[in-house]
């Protein structure tokens, strides 16, 4: 079943339609920096691209749009994963790697490109329908782990297997044209955001880093050691690229207890 947003799981913990952020006070056509009670965090966007990465910056910063309280109109620059998929994309079938989803029009770096939607989970629903898999099936649900500053984890697992968007069909690469960025919109339940990570041409082929990797980080020695232990479980990779790691990233965390 197709749908553009994600929507609540069987568990019924979160419900990401709910709108629970007050919306900001600006009467303006589009809101201004510091003056913007979402914008609190520094501009997001700039002529509809995200704003381009600090070298500094190891995490990527909390991007908060203005929502359906918000007094700023429609045309706010603030508002952009909302207003969903502005390309023309289509799915195709790969030699090797199933479906995938290619671009059919150039895309600059930096813009928006899809989310990756589907059911928001509880972290035992998530786990029982991991754990239900066999080595045939294929796995679509994403775990996006957001690290805060006091310490604390936030886990937001999503499920397109029945109910999701074109993201589904995005494959992993080594060396991937996508970057994904948890932003907010409504309530602190993120949309799974998708940005070029560089000018992407007409016809290529859609991918990014199933490991989530920071802007497509290279893999530390640590990962990559890690990765080598775990190969017994793991897929192959058939990405192509020059930095291939041969086998697609692995996540045993929701094998293990609680």
């Amino acid at each position: 079943q197709y749908s553009p947003d994600n929507v609540p799981g069987a568990d019924g913990d979160v419900d990401p339609t709910e709108i629970t952020f007050p919306g900001c006070s600006c009467l303006t056509s589009s809101c201004v920096v510091h003056l913007c009670s979402c914008l609190r965090q520094g501009e997001n966007y700039n002529n509809l691209c995200i704003r381009p990465i600090d070298k500094e910056e190891e995490y990527a910063r909390p991007i908060f749009e203005c929502n359906a309280m918000c007094q700023c109109g429609e045309s706010c620059q603030n508002r952009v994963v909302q207003r969903g998929l502005q390309f023309r994309l289509e799915v195709f079938k790969t030699v090797k790697k199933g479906w995938g989803l290619r671009t059919l029009e150039f895309i600059a770096k930096g813009r928006f490109v899809c989310e990756y939607a589907g059911e928001v989970l509880g972290f035992n629903e998530a786990r029982r329908r991991i754990q239900a898999q066999t080595s045939q099936d294929s796995n679509y649900i994403i775990v996006v782990r957001e690290h805060l500053h006091n310490g604390q984890i936030m886990e937001t697992f999503v499920d397109p297997t029945y109910i999701g968007n074109v993201g589904r069909f995005l494959n992993h690469s080594c060396e991937p044209n996508l970057f994904m960025v948890p932003v907010r919109v409504d309530s602190m339940v993120p949309k799974l955001a998708l940005f070029a990570a560089t000018d992407i041409s007409a016809g290529e082929e859609l991918s990014y880093d199933y490991s989530g990797r920071f802007h497509n980080l290279p893999l530390t020695n640590r990962e990559q050691k890690n990765s080598e232990e775990d190969n017994r479980l793991r897929k192959p990779c058939y990405c192509g690229s020059r930095t291939c790691a041969s086998f697609l990233p692995w996540d045993g965390s929701l094998f293990s207890t609680p």
